[in-house]
């Protein structure tokens, strides 16, 4: 790339979700650089390509960590100069990088709620015992059997709209749990909810979602979060990317990003944290489950700088 690049490849994934996000990412470019051209390389990963088995389970047989397996690819087209800038769902993203890659940016962050998708409108509370809950995530899956030890956690893969679909098939699953920040950019919830209680999900007749609040059912670190990853030393790149940056959406998920690496934890590992952020102070919460089992550990610190709200969290743990 020279250093007035006229020309931007943007790789995401082929998912309607990863589409929804580099086409929200493009257009971003194109307000700030109206003269350049922007071209979209799909790349298909092996998180999409092994629907199979448990993510756990792709990671292992890939020789990758955490949710690598969503973005293996993506960094080996940026690698080989296939694309410019990788867009990701920023939970999906390893909290620490090959040095050779960067997180240049982040797009202004969606909801950061989990949803309880269910056919009879059931609220979390209200789920009959030894109900089967499908999921894909540890950390949901451990706070499932935190909060309710009476139900059933089983596996659940597959895109959005295949897991939409699963349940309402009522094959093997009583109800599912997704990310807010998905079913809002896919249409299938508004952006605003109309009351507290289960809402239908648009074009599912049948479903209904029921959102939990953040300090009941902790969200991942990053989610609802656009990530803008670049090869380290493209500084022309970096320099595009940071122009869209968010800087709100910035600041908050760099302390939950710094409080994972604390932690030494990953995108498999069972841990919650979220922020909010308000006149200029930051909220951070976690809820962390020992590797060993047994009830999680939680915190809370506030400040101002990110980096050290995230270590204030990290010895408030208890």
């Amino acid at each position: 790339m020279n250093d007035s690049p006229t020309r931007i490849r943007i790789g995401t994934r082929g998912s309607e979700l990863a589409l929804v996000q580099a086409n929200a990412t493009q257009a971003a470019l194109s307000a700030a650089f109206p003269e350049m051209i922007l071209e979209q390389i799909i790349i298909k990963t092996t998180g999409d390509r092994r629907t199979d088995v448990a993510l756990a389970d792709v990671a292992k047989a890939e020789g990758v960590f955490d949710k690598g397996v969503f973005i293996k690819e993506l960094e080996l087209a940026l690698d080989d100069g296939t694309i410019d800038i990788a867009v990701h769902s920023l939970k999906d993203l390893p909290t620490v990088l090959a040095p050779r890659y960067a997180l240049a940016a982040v797009l202004e962050r969606a909801s950061i709620r989990d949803v309880l998708v269910t056919r009879d409108g059931a609220g979390f509370d209200e789920i009959p015992s030894g109900a089967r809950v499908g999921t894909s995530s540890v950390r949901r899956a451990k706070q499932v059997e935190f909060l309710r030890p009476d139900l059933q956690v089983v596996d659940l893969r597959g895109n959005v709209p295949t897991r939409l679909k699963k349940l309402l098939d009522g094959g093997s699953h009583d109800a599912i749990m997704l990310a807010e920040a998905g079913l809002v950019r896919l249409g299938y919830l508004p952006e605003i909810p109309a009351n507290n209680g289960p809402e239908p999900v648009c074009g599912m007749p049948g479903l209904f979602a029921q959102r939990l609040e953040e300090n009941m059912f902790f969200p991942a670190a990053g989610q609802g979060a656009v990530g803008l990853e670049i090869r380290a030393d493209d500084k022309p790149g970096r320099v595009i990317a940071e122009s869209i940056n968010h800087a709100d959406t910035w600041l908050r998920v760099t302390a939950e990003r710094e409080f994972l690496r604390l932690l030494d934890a990953g995108c498999h590992t069972p841990v919650g944290v979220f922020s909010s952020l308000a006149d200029g102070e930051l909220l951070l919460r976690a809820r962390v489950f020992p590797e060993t089992g047994g009830a999680p550990k939680t915190g809370e610190a506030r400040g101002s700088n990110p980096l050290t709200v995230a270590n204030d969290l990290f010895l408030s743990l208890q």
